[in-house]
């Protein structure tokens, strides 16, 4: 089998030590860091998940940092999501979008302070679309990567685990907030969120110095909460519809394709610099939207190019990401489909990778 060459050009980050110590056996490449992909395997991992509690190297969500007098003012700019009520301590998931209203990423937006951001990213090179946005604007803003990386702690469990290392009190912070925390004579945030529905925190890990000593702690204090190394799991995340961009949305596509209308208040949004294209989009309608669908048969294989979706003999759409699902005994999956044919309960045809497969549109997501 073919491997992935390292060089520095492909960082590792500072939870890979612990990482490779628990015994990771695959990573994929996400903005230039390495992210592991399984553990044990995909189906004891997902039980797992769903039954303790996991801790997650996820340094590779770096954070695009917006520091000075005009940092709100740029965030708004890249987002169609209406930021004028949110405050300090609050997490907001925010499309970012270009001229044309086009994805360039799904991050968390992380208000730290009137003047002081972070933008958690999915993979993409948003660092040189906001300081590009940045300079060509004249904004009095400083656009940078800080040192800060994320480990999220996932599932049932998460909370008596945080709660061992860093107090009772972190089970006050509600969804989607954060608060901040002392570890070894640092302030850390951390914030009820994460790339999964089994619910947990991420730790903004700010000090690459720290990272292994944090790890070890959250480890010794769950050994009998049955802790161990994890990682985003393809079925649970296609289970609880968490979409992937780059997988399941690109440039290509606009919010609204992609089922995250609700998080554009467009005409409000003022200054988004997409505003004008989405406007548009908006009053239009889209002609394609992300849907959950339900594949016929046993297992379907990895899903690592799209799938075309087809009805009476035409395309009407891709599959994106699919996985057989253990709980729900069926295979799970996200598609893009046409208008035509997005209603739930449609039937439909998959052409996947070992043949063709009949399938059902959905009214909504499994988990």
């Amino acid at each position: 089998m073919a491997q992935i060459s390292l060089s520095r050009r492909l960082r590792r980050t500072p939870f890979s030590d612990g990482v490779e110590a628990a015994g990771v056996k695959g990573f994929t490449v996400y903005n230039r860091m390495l992210l592991p992909t399984v553990f044990e395997s995909a189906e004891a991992d997902y039980r797992h998940l769903k039954s303790h509690v996991q801790v997650w190297d996820v340094s590779c969500e770096r954070q695009v940092e917006l520091r000075g007098p005009d940092a709100a003012r740029l965030m708004q700019m890249l987002t169609p999501r209406d930021l004028r009520r949110m405050l300090p301590g609050q997490c907001f998931y925010v499309p970012i979008v270009d001229e044309t209203g086009g994805m360039l990423n799904d991050p968390v937006a992380v208000k730290l302070s009137e003047d002081r951001w972070w933008i958690s990213i999915a993979d993409s090179d948003l660092l040189l679309w906001v300081k590009g946005i940045a300079n060509g604007y004249r904004l009095d803003v400083l656009v940078d990567e800080p040192d800060v990386s994320p480990l999220a702690i996932q599932g049932p469990k998460a909370d008596d685990l945080l709660a061992r290392v860093f107090g009772d009190r972190v089970r006050d912070i509600r969804f989607f907030k954060f608060d901040k925390f002392e570890f070894e004579g640092r302030e850390l945030a951390i914030a009820r969120s994460g790339y999964s529905k089994q619910g947990g925190f991420e730790i903004y890990v700010e000090g690459s110095d720290i990272g292994m000593p944090l790890w070890n702690a959250l480890f010794a204090a769950g050994e009998d909460l049955h802790v161990r190394a994890g990682c985003p799991n393809l079925i649970e995340r296609i289970e609880g519809g968490l979409l992937s961009y780059g997988n399941d949305m690109t440039d290509d596509n606009t919010p609204h394709e992609c089922g995250l209308g609700k998080f554009c208040n467009t005409h409000t949004a003022i200054g988004c610099i997409g505003r004008d294209a989405l406007l548009r989009v908006a009053k239009e309608g889209p002609v394609q939207q992300i849907r959950p669908i339900a594949i016929d048969g046993d297992a379907v294989p990895p899903c690592d190019r799209p799938w075309p979706v087809v009805a009476a003999g035409k395309r009407i759409g891709q599959i994106t990401s699919a996985a057989w699902s253990p709980d729900f005994d069926t295979n799970v999956s996200i598609g893009m489909v046409k208008l035509s044919h997005w209603e739930p309960g449609t039937r439909i045809e998959i052409e996947t990778p070992d043949g063709m497969r009949g399938a059902t549109v959905r009214d909504k997501f499994w988990i």
